[in-house]
């Protein structure tokens, strides 16, 4: 049994993390999961501490280390679904229903990409997150980020030019999307 020292003791803790975790994960439910996991792995790897000033430190450490694999679990699990969403309608009749299409097709060929780019675009485009809050949640420096952005970019452009040929006009709106032949590339389902 755990005496009362040292239930008060957890509690202090688990109050300094939650305002730590809730700024970074984006659900309630989410933060219960990484405290969790977070006081989980403290007990776990507290023994390996060798410098008690240091507590402090490890800790928010041990936290950014959890919440960023709380991320990657996540992108991983969105991008790996087999049951992707069929579309029910048709786009809209407008010019953008070639882009709607090709919008579509973005999730399966982001989900092909290497996984550090996969991750990265993951969250920067797919989520939504600026890139920093992306670095910061991957515990990566912010240029290290931007340079994983710019070539998984370059990458699923590639994917892209392989499964279907893309017109844009002359302002680079995408105004028709044609898949290319099976077997010259990735399946596309802009078509």
């Amino acid at each position: 049994m755990i005496d009362a020292d040292a239930r008060g003791a957890w509690r202090q803790l688990e109050a300094r993390l939650r305002p730590f975790v809730v700024r970074r994960v984006p659900t309630a439910a989410d933060t219960d999961d990484v405290v969790q996991d977070v006081l989980l792995r403290m007990q776990r790897g507290v023994g390996g501490l060798r410098d008690d000033e240091r507590f402090g430190p490890w800790v928010y450490q041990v936290a950014r280390s959890a919440i960023a694999e709380h991320h990657r679990a996540r992108a991983r699990h969105l991008l790996l679904e087999d049951d992707v969403p069929e579309m029910e309608a048709e786009p809209s009749s407008g010019d953008d229903g070639a882009a709607e299409l090709l919008a579509l097709a973005m999730g399966p060929l982001v989900a092909m990409l290497p996984s550090p780019y996969r991750e990265a675009l993951t969250l920067t485009e797919l989520e939504g997150l600026s890139q920093k809050a992306a670095a910061d949640m991957l515990g990566i420096s912010l240029t290290a980020m931007k340079s994983r952005v710019q070539r998984g970019r370059e990458k699923l452009r590639s994917l892209v030019e392989q499964c279907c040929e893309v017109a844009l006009d002359a302002r680079g709106h995408v105004i028709d999307c044609v898949p290319r032949a099976p077997g010259n590339g990735p399946r596309c389902s802009c078509g």
